[in-house]
Parts: structure tokens; C-alpha cells; sequence
């Protein structure tokens, strides 16, 4: 704290794009009202840059530096804000401010999914504040209620949609028709998604942040490299044409769950019934349902993403780091109590859509029917659609070890009267009513 009157914290910016522009704005703009919640003034003492020649309207050109380390470790810093992204130099940057006795605020979730331990062992040692809540579904207040307001609660499951890329492509191709790529350069085109949208698309970013989700909900040490992950690239507009006969939906989801067994954490396509809530986001917006066993069914929506919401929850994370500061006290730390193991993705107990090409001949579903038997999966329901010599068969199963049911679509490939497998896709949620 500035040892000059005792009520001012002066914060230092790592990172000054998309996000970080935002939050030196808000910093800036709600001064005083930041002064009469925390108590004190904030200060922006610097903002750490990559480059000093690009532009950044609005933003004081003195406060601009490219020594991102020298900042971060000031003595006359209180608060050290990361927006940076990546894993290095950030890693090393949040490392160092903590043990140079710094709060910290961060919205890096790669950082978090795989150096989470450390980085939170480092906020044990050294007494430092560590907040993170912009790192997941941008300003929907949603891992302090894990954290905090659920605490005392048994959380047994959350389900949710946390990248708006995904949402916007599934969304477009749903009420359009069009194709994944039609829909991805539309994307692109707004600003939803990146010139390279690698780490939305492939499923990267929503098992980052259902890793940090799985952690906090389960009390349990979960990281990137523990998450079952899929993309949406392999969607097609047959597959949500055929969602929208059984009245669902495809949606990229993040499910964790905890069972007897452990806990599983997957991202994956998936259909879910038009009833259910989070069929009903649409566009770039995210929504977690969350499951616990005294508080029932929560659910949490909003923009997940862009530089003016995120920088809300940044702001919020400041509030309370200041607060704490003033106070002498710390936020809660990381529970891992728990330490339940996290199952591999076999184990996991799914139901399948499948659809098949198959011969148009009297005698073709029995030896399809034998094959989900002999691995113990039982079929819920089937529909056939007659198109020349061959027919579309769709099978929708009940719920199995998520392996039985990849050995069964591995016998579907081999049989003489299936010509191919048109798709395989996950099924979420009760059927709707009939």
C-alpha cells in the first residue's frame, strides 16, 4: 500500500489489448465509486506493453512500459492485474509479483488449467490474493458462487456453455442450415471468432475453463490434460438436421460431473432437448447449469466474452482484493480436500445418436440390434428413412460406459449391411415430452 496517506493501492496492468483496454478504462472512469466501495483510491502506477508504438486511444501514453517484470515487482505496486493470455511470460510475471507480496487478478484460464497448482501453492506461500473469476464465461459471476456461496453445499454436477464462438457457429447452423464453415466465416466476419479459431473450434478454451469449473465445484486437483475434449469442426448440417427431428439441439458442452467414482470432465458436442434451459442461448452468450444437493438446479447466463464484460469481472476481482488489503485478510484459498479421482473418459457414462447408411433390405436391423448387444448397450429408440436402395438408420441409445458404446460404433464400421457411419454424437438430458 502506498505508505503517502494509506488509502490509495496503486495497481499495475499486465497487457493493454482487447481486455486490457477495458479494464484501464473502467480503472479510470469509475474512480470514485471505486474509492467509496474499497475505501481507498486505485491508481493505475503502470501498464505493461508489448510494444509502445501501437495505438491505444484513451490510454496514457506515460503509464505505457515494456519492462512487464520490473512492473509487476514494484515496491509501490499493491495489485497486479494479468490479462496477457498464454502460459509464458505469464507464469513467470504472477509467480514473481506473489512472491514480492502482491494481490493478484487474473483472467488467464490456459494458466490456470495447467499451472493451477503452482500458481496457487505460490499464493499459499507468500500470503497473496488470488482471484480469477474473468477467466470463465467472461462477466457471469460464477466461480465465487462455486467458491464461496456453495461452499457448504454438495455440488454433483455442472453443465454449461462457455465459449460464444461455438455457441454462434451451432446457433447459425441450427436456424440457417448452413454448413460448419459457412457458419465459421460468418463468425469471423462479426468478430466473434479469431482469424484462427484453432483453440474455440477444437474444443481447447471450453476444457480450460471446465477444468477450472471441475476444480472449485469438486474439491479436487483438475487440469487441461484431465479433460475429454472434442471440437465442433466434425458437425455437420446433417447432424443438426436430425437434432431438430427428435427436438433437440446441438450444443459444444462443458460437463462435469461428480459420482461415487470420482469425477468426470468432458467437452463435446452434444444434443439437448429444446426444453432444456441452455437450449435457449443463443448467438455468442454463455450459460452454466449448476446441480447441488441441498441448493437443487442454478442456473447462470450471460455475455461470456469481449473486452467490456470481462473487464467487469476483472473489476469486481479488484474490489475485493482491495478490500481484503485494507483489512489484512486474504480471500479463500483453493479447497482440494477432495482429491477424487478424475475418470478417464471410458468409464463415463454417456447415450449415443448414431445415424447409419445402410442396405434397404428386410433383415438389416438384426444384426445392427446384435452388435449394441454384444457390448451391453441398449437402444432406446430407432427410426428409419427409406432412400433408394439404402436407408438412414438412426439409433438413439440408452446410457453406457462411454467405451461399450465406442467398440459397438467400431463393429457398426465392419458389418456387411451398414455402408457407413454417417455420424456419432452425444445425447445430454431427458427426452422431451411426447
Amino acid at each position: 500500500m502506498n505508505e503517502g496517506d494509506g488509502k490509495t493501492l496503486r495497481v499495475a496492468l499486465l497487457g493493454c489489448g482487447v481486455v486490457g483496454s477495458q479494464v484501464a478504462r473502467l480503472l479510470r472512469e469509475q474512480a470514485d465509486d471505486l474509492a467509496v466501495r474499497t475505501g481507498a483510491r486505485i491508481e493505475v502506477a503502470g501498464i505493461a506493453v508489448r510494444r509502445l508504438s501501437h495505438p491505444r486511444p484513451g490510454v496514457d501514453q506515460a503509464l505505457l512500459t515494456t519492462d512487464a517484470m520490473g512492473l509487476a515487482t514494484r515496491p509501490d505496486v499493491d495489485i497486479v492485474i494479468e490479462v496477457i493470455g498464454g502460459i509464458e511470460p505469464a507464469r513467470s510475471l504472477l509467480l514473481a509479483a506473489m512472491k514480492a507480496g502482491k494481490s493478484v487478478v487474473t483472467a488467464n484460464k490456459a494458466l490456470l488449467a495447467e499451472h493451477g497448482e503452482q500458481i496457487h501453492a505460490a499464493s499459499r506461500t507468500y500470503g497473496a490474493d488470488l482471484y480469477y473469476e474473468a477467466s470463465v464465461a467472461g462477466a457471469i459471476p460464477l466461480l465465487r458462487p462455486l467458491r464461496e456461496s456453495l461452499a457448504g453445499d454438495t455440488v454433483h454436477r455442472v453443465l454449461g456453455i462457455v465459449n460464444g464462438t461455438t455457441n454462434f457457429i451451432l446457433d447459425r447452423m441450427d436456424t440457417s442450415g448452413a454448413d460448419f464453415g459457412e457458419s465459421l466465416e460468418e463468425a469471423q466476419a462479426l468478430g466473434y471468432a479469431e482469424p484462427d479459431p484453432t483453440a474455440d473450434v477444437e474444443g481447447f478454451d471450453a476444457a480450460a475453463k471446465a477444468a477450472i469449473l471441475a476444480g472449485l465445484a469438486f474439491h479436487t486437483r483438475v487440469t487441461a490434460a484431465d479433460v475429454h475434449r472434442e471440437g465442433i469442426t466434425e458437425v455437420t448440417a446433417a447432424d443438426i438436421a436430425s437434432a431438430k427431428t427428435l427436438r433437440r439441439i446441438v450444443k459444444l458442452l462443458a460437463i462435469c460431473e461428480r459420482s461415487d467414482a470420482g469425477v468426470s470432465v468432458r467437452v463435446h458436442p452434444a444434443m439437448i432437448p429444446r426444453s432444456h434451459p441452455l437450449a435457449a442461448v443463443g448467438g455468442a452468450y454463455n450459460a452454466v447449469f449448476v446441480e447441488a444437493q441441498s441448493a437443487g438446479q442454478l442456473m447462470l447466463y450471460g455475455a461470456g466474452a469481449g473486452g467490456t464484460p470481462t473487464a467487469s469481472a476483472v473489476l469486481g476481482d479488484v474490489v475485493a482484493v482491495a478490500r481484503n488489503r485494507l483489512a489484512g485478510t486474504r480471500g479463500p484459498e483453493l479447497s482440494t480436500y477432495a482429491e477424487l479421482p478424475v475418470l478417464p473418459m471410458g468409464d463415463t457414462l454417456t447415450r449415443y445418436h448414431v445415424s447409419l447408411d445402410v442396405d434397404d433390405r428386410p433383415g438389416v436391423l438384426a444384426p445392427v440390434a446384435e452388435a449394441f448387444a454384444r457390448h451391453d448397450v441398449s437402444i432406446q429408440a430407432v427410426r428409419q428413412t427409406s432412400r433408394g436402395d439404402e436407408a438412414l438408420l438412426v439409433i438413439v441409445t440408452h446410457e453406457a460406459r462411454d467405451a461399450d458404446l465406442a467398440a459397438t460404433i467400431l463393429e457398426l464400421q465392419a458389418l456387411p449391411v451398414v455402408r457407413a457411419v454417417a455420424s456419432v454424437m452425444r445425447v445430454e438430458g431427458e427426452e422431451d415430452p411426447s
